[in-house]
């Protein structure tokens, strides 16, 4: 994953993430909307066969760099669980 700002001030920030496919950027948008400091929380792609997928993100309050890093971090929480609960059911 490559990750390009695009724009950035203090209460927005567009992202273009390289090497990813709309599944991890709507999961990052989905997450995102969770935080009450949020917005707004889009992702697009300017055409389905080339070019980056990008995500925007605006914030009411704080950084929207800071609802980005929360928003992965609760991502790779449920990931981490998600892994736990698929060992303990094959165990079974």
């Amino acid at each position: 994953m490559q990750l390009k700002v695009l724009k950035e001030d203090e209460k927005a920030i567009a992202l273009e993430v390289g090497g990813e496919t709309v599944t991890f950027t709507n999961l990052l948008r989905k997450e995102l909307w969770q935080d009450k400091s949020v917005d707004e929380a889009s992702e697009k792609k300017e055409h389905p066969y080339i070019g980056e997928e990008k995500i925007f993100v605006k914030t009411s309050r704080g950084s929207p760099r800071t609802a980005l890093e929360k928003a992965a971090a609760r991502i790779a929480g449920q990931a981490k669980e998600f892994g736990e609960e698929f060992k303990r059911s094959l165990k079974k």
